[in-house]
């Protein structure tokens, strides 16, 4: 009788175990497992930011990166293409030197802005000025002159060079408020002499330019230890350099003491002319709905004061990962996956605008849409939307993801639609059913958003390989529902604002002649 039970006991057990793993999903199970144990993200991560680098629009190195990534794709058996979409302004970066000659000789941290032109091989050599203060735009235009042959220093020169968390851990609570009291007089009286000159802090560049400038000395500090934000130059002939808060600050110091510092910048780069503009499209075409779409959505381009690693180097990488997952372990999707590696969202979605606008077709019947654009943290928001049913198609798909990743989620149903900031905005205007995996901080804004800080020390794989699992399975639970999404929309809320009712974002077209004089 014992033996009897024993192999009952037995039988039962393997009947359980029969049952348990009947009901795992082997595709869920295969993906999860790649994805820890022969992950490619390092790989890419390295080849797209080391090698490749930065990927501004116009650039030779943003094509590189999209001939890079259809070459990828073509490897694990995914079809990909680039597609043309429209024309940039071409640019290429060179070396940036920027020395300080007097009264001392210092190598100074810092780099050309982006579209600047060129300087000569010599470079430019000229005296520092800064801009003065002012009682209105009378006494700016007699004071303009003064600029003829000199660089111009035009932003604020910051109180302290230490981010808020450094005072708030080790300041007497008296001294950071002191410190945050004397910023917040310094700034707004910044502000106001710059409206006192009667121009903007945008407008202001040009009317120095053409005043005979020798040259434009910005520091758009991040607010974090050696962080800046690097975007583009606002001048036509005359260099545009960036310098970091501390080499700023020294050089404001100087020309406020009187020491009448000097600076030599050569900073070489080249003019290409009209270059095509491309998204990258890969494609996994289904077996039993091809005509319906589920995309997996990045934007490709940077600015390029770093290497663009966590916007959105990231981004990209999770959703070429993915795609290699679903296509090693789900091969005959039901409906279409594809990859939409964007251009030009930096200066406008206009990658994604122009999908939208070019593929009606695609659009319309687009299951679900999901980007990840800020950041290189596991994914901790997921909002609705705008979208009525979304509870019920997401919290059907968010069901199959393991619990350590959907633990940290956050959602929001149904939410309200995105208007901006990222590509599923242009989706979301057009009626289509577009999701952003939102991510954790890890001191974006500060450290890495737009910043020379922005490369590959900065990933955190761990979160990064977390974002490719949960997009894979939330992609392979789209494809595989038996409903096709429902796109009805809440009725918007009243505007606290306008106090008019919301209304739901309209499409706009790109810019498909970036840059370019002649359009």
């Amino acid at each position: 009788m014992k033996k009897l039970f024993k192999y009952c006991l037995v039988a039962l057990m393997l009947f359980s175990v029969s049952i348990s793993a009947q009901e795992k999903d082997v595709v869920i199970e295969n993906i999860i497992k790649e994805a820890n144990e022969n992950s490619q993200l390092e790989r890419l991560a390295h080849e797209m930011l080391d090698v490749i680098g930065p990927r501004l629009v116009g650039t030779p190195q943003m094509k590189h990166a999209h001939d890079w990534a259809v070459a990828e794709f073509k490897k694990w058996g995914v079809d990909a293409r680039n597609e043309k979409y429209g024309e940039w302004r071409g640019w290429e970066r060179g070396i940036t030197h920027i020395d300080m000659i007097y009264p001392r000789v210092q190598t100074l941290k810092g780099t050309q802005l982006a579209w600047n032109p060129s300087t000569s091989k010599k470079g430019v050599t000229a005296e520092l000025t800064v801009l003065p203060t002012v009682k209105n735009a009378e006494e700016f235009k007699k004071w303009l002159p003064n600029v003829k042959g000199k660089f111009v220093m035009v932003d604020m020169k910051q109180l302290t060079g230490r981010p808020d968390y450094n005072w708030e851990e080790f300041a007497t609570e008296e001294s950071f408020e002191k410190m945050k009291k004397e910023r917040e007089a310094q700034t707004k009286a910044w502000r106001e002499n710059i409206r006192n000159t009667g121009y903007n802090s945008r407008s202001i560049i040009e009317a120095l330019e053409k005043a005979g400038a020798a040259g434009i000395v910005s520091s758009y500090w991040s607010k974090g230890f050696g962080a800046n934000k690097i975007f583009s130059a606002r001048t036509k002939k005359i260099p545009s350099v960036d310098l970091e808060l501390e080499d700023y600050g020294m050089l404001y110091r100087l020309v406020e003491s009187g020491h009448k510092p000097q600076i030599k910048v050569v900073a070489e780069s080249k003019e290409l002319g009209a270059v095509p503009t491309f998204n990258t499209i890969a494609e996994i075409k289904g077996t039993e709905k091809p005509e319906e779409y589920i995309i997996l959505s990045a934007h490709f381009d940077s600015w390029d004061g770093g290497t663009g690693a966590t916007d959105n180097g990231t981004g990209s990488l999770v959703m070429m990962e993915a795609v290699r997952l679903l296509k090693k372990y789900y091969p005959n999707p039901k409906r279409t996956i594809l990859v939409g590696l964007w251009g030009s969202e930096e200066q406008g979605l206009n990658g994604s605008r122009a999908f939208v606008e070019d593929h009606p077709e695609i659009v319309k019947n687009i299951q679900a849409l999901f980007n990840q654009d800020n950041g290189t943290g596991r994914v901790v928001n997921l909002s609705g939307q705008g979208f009525l049913h979304s509870y019920d198609f997401l919290g059907r798909w968010l069901a199959a993801v393991p619990n350590d990743i959907t633990k940290h989620i956050e959602t929001t149903f149904p939410g309200t639609p995105g208007r901006g900031g990222s590509d599923y905005a242009s989706f979301i205007a057009a009626g289509a059913p577009a999701f952003s995996l939102s991510s954790l901080s890890w001191s974006y804004w500060n450290y890495t958003w737009h910043t020379n800080r922005d490369t590959y020390d900065k990933i955190v794989f761990d979160d990064v390989r977390s974002n490719a699992i949960l997009t894979a399975i939330l992609a392979y639970m789209a494809s595989e529902d038996e409903q096709s999404t429902p796109k009805d929309k809440i009725v918007l809320p009243v505007s606290k604002r306008t106090g008019k009712q919301m209304e739901w974002p309209t499409p706009r077209s790109p810019e498909r002649k970036g840059m370019l004089e002649d359009k």
